[in-house]
């Protein structure tokens, strides 16, 4: 599923407009991840959490030339999903 296949779900099972739905699901993506960018994380109960993850700095190797290179740290994204969903995965 792509995100205008989410958007058609959205508006069919809810009975708004898929211009209404395209507008709830970019709101829920955007603040999602403006949450994120200040630092905290999303509770979804039954669904998952969404955080941020630090990465160290580490050493790598480029694969053509077998050059040692550094790699930066940085924030990752995370997602976990909660029992609810996983439940209905399985």
């Amino acid at each position: 599923m792509n995100k205008n296949d989410l958007i058609s779900a959205v508006s069919d099972s809810s009975g708004i407009s898929k211009a209404d739905a395209t507008k709830a699901v970019d709101s829920v993506f955007s603040n999602i991840t403006g949450s994120l960018q200040s630092g905290n994380e999303v509770r979804l109960v039954g669904f998952g959490t969404f955080s941020v993850a630090q990465r160290k700095a580490t050493t790598g190797r480029n694969p053509r030339t077998g050059e040692a290179i550094q790699i930066k740290a940085s924030k990752q994204p995370k997602f976990k999903a909660g029992k609810a969903l996983k439940d209905a995965v399985n």
